[in-house]
């Protein structure tokens, strides 16, 4: 009885002391002597490597916060600034409507060059070529290049089908395919720009696929080209038809907003620079080419080239108040492989390009600082690890370390402070705001894996998936006109578990669990709320199915 009273004192013990030292059951009469070295070295371990680790993860993240923050305020303020003072790039730049001479005609307008690259995008492929066809050009002025990648024979005769009936229309339009995938994007751009018809044009026009033009598009954006000779791209904003979705497309809607509306507009008045989106822009083809013309070396093309046009001295102009269509993805499957693509893509670009932007003597020391610390560092990279690390990671584990103290303003008031400023782009969301941040806290460890094969150049680094479009197909219309989302989904069982999200949410629950037996504070009720986070999005309880 007493070897049972023993072992039952030891194991209550040793649980309690994964917050001390242990130090304390050294005195336990007739402890064996194994288990004193066992607590002794534990001891020693505690002190000497864990403690000190945590107090330096606590200082390294709160130093990235307050970098992250700096960022967002600065950001927000110049976006607050434009908004206020009504700074619009047509105050900013020569703007005049094109095509007022009746002596040339048509002459007046430049030749502009649509593409739209796809990919097997059988539910969408109409939506954007309609749209391009219908746009408000002189049909002499204008081509329309379909770039199709396709490998489903079904889907490629849909698709040229679609282009000879606007052919009949006419409208110019180009179909064009090549053997095989290779740069994907990238290579399928950079093909579609070696046709001897791209000659005669001045601009190019890029959408992807589930985009939707309205048809004044090239009338509100190419007269900042035309009128304004250093300027290379003109960025269109991002508008969202399925933003109302599910509360996946909520949530995602209300981080690019915040990205459009402060990110894009801060960096294009301050810098006149911004990360070109892939879409929804037009460019200079003269601009295009002394930059390098279309790379594939990396998953984040679009980037790659605006880097290397802004690097030659070209400027770029956001332009806020011209919105185009598209899609969110809607089912989490989707949405990590884009987020892995657009994580991964920035970190390995970054290690390509980072001494060509230093060594560069065409832009000031001013726009290097900003490319190197402002568009790479803190937004692609310490915003990735700082959200995982220290809400995922850091704060939950220093619930078994007392004597590791975390500022309340850091813990609290700060990402309190830069969670407000991200809504703030999407007023009509901010009750969302709990969800919003439980849901990036989760998405922030597969970016932080994405981030990490980006700069270590291993595994999916070059892996670029087209993210799945659903078009109207999910939805159905009831007899009274509202709308329903299709049934779930029968996809195979094992491919709904992501065991990594799983295995923290579960670490996640004992850390809550202690902090909930062992503390004198309520920090167990986010560490809760974040591991039921982890494990709903590890087992895919997020997003919307999709019947097959």
């Amino acid at each position: 009885m007493q070897d049972l009273m023993k072992v039952a004192y030891l194991s209550r013990s040793l649980t309690r002391s994964i917050m001390g030292t242990g130090q304390e059951l050294l005195f336990w009469p007739g402890m064996d002597i194994n288990w004193k070295r066992i607590l002794y070295a534990w001891g020693q371990v505690r002190g000497i490597l864990l403690v000190p680790a945590m107090r330096l993860a606590v200082l390294l993240c709160i130093i990235m916060s307050v970098m992250l923050l700096a960022e967002k305020l600065f950001m927000g303020g110049v976006s607050l600034y434009v908004k206020v003072f009504r700074r619009r790039p047509r105050k900013v730049y020569m703007w005049e409507p094109v095509g007022g001479d009746e002596e040339l005609g048509t002459a007046a307008y430049p030749m502009v060059l649509v593409q739209i690259p796809m990919y097997n995008e059988k539910e969408v492929y109409h939506l954007s070529i309609k749209a391009a066809c219908s746009l408000q050009w002189p049909s002499d002025r204008l081509i329309v290049q379909v770039l199709d990648d396709s490998t489903d024979p079904f889907i490629k005769d849909l698709v040229y089908k679609e282009c000879q009936k606007w052919t009949t229309t006419g409208v110019n339009i180009k179909y064009e395919t090549r053997a095989n995938r290779n740069g994907y994007k990238a290579g399928a751009l950079k093909e579609g720009m070696k046709y001897r018809y791209v000659e005669a044009c001045d601009y190019v026009a890029i959408f992807d696929a589930d985009f939707q033009p309205k048809s004044d598009f090239l009338v509100q954006t190419t007269p900042f080209l035309i009128h304004n000779p250093e300027i290379a791209l003109v960025q269109a904003r991002w508008k969202f038809v399925n933003a109302d979705e599910c509360l996946m497309t909520r949530i995602q809607e209300m981080s690019m907003d915040y990205h459009f509306k402060v990110e894009q507009e801060s960096g294009s008045s301050v810098h006149a620079f911004f990360g070109f989106n892939g879409t929804a822009g037009v460019w200079r083809i003269k601009a295009l080419n002394e930059a390098g013309g279309w790379k594939d070396r990396t998953t984040v093309e679009d980037m790659d080239l605006a880097i290397r046009a802004t690097l030659e001295g070209w400027k770029f102009v956001y332009v806020g108040d011209v919105k185009v269509k598209s899609e969110l993805p809607s089912t989490l499957k989707a949405y990590r492989y884009q987020q892995h693509r657009w994580s991964c893509g920035p970190a390995n670009l970054v290690k390509k390009m980072a001494i060509e932007i230093v060594m560069n003597k065409k832009v000031t020391l001013w726009k290097k600082l900003y490319l190197i610390y402002n568009f790479f560092l803190t937004r692609r990279i310490v915003a990735h690890f700082l959200t995982f690390f220290f809400y995922c990671i850091v704060v939950p584990t220093a619930v078994f370390f007392p004597e590791v103290y975390i500022p309340l303003w850091a813990v609290v008031y700060l990402p309190s402070t830069i969670t407000i400023l991200n809504a703030c782009g999407t007023p009509r969301s901010i009750h969302l705001i709990v969800f919003w941040t439980l849901f990036e806290n989760v998405m922030s460890l597969h970016r932080c894996k994405a981030v990490l094969t980006g700069l270590l150049e291993t595994g999916r680094v070059n892996e670029w998936v087209v993210t799945e479009k659903l078009g109207d197909a999910l939805l159905k219309m009831k007899p009274n006109g509202t709308q329903s989302f299709s049934k779930k989904a029968r996809t195979k069982y094992f491919n709904r578990f992501h065991l990594l999200e799983i295995g923290l949410g579960l670490y996640l629950l004992v850390c809550g669990y202690h902090n909930y037996m062992h503390a004198n504070n309520y920090c167990y009720i986010y560490i809760y709320l974040q591991s039921l986070s982890f494990i709903l999005m590890g087992v895919s309880y997020v997003g919307t199915f999709v019947a097959s």
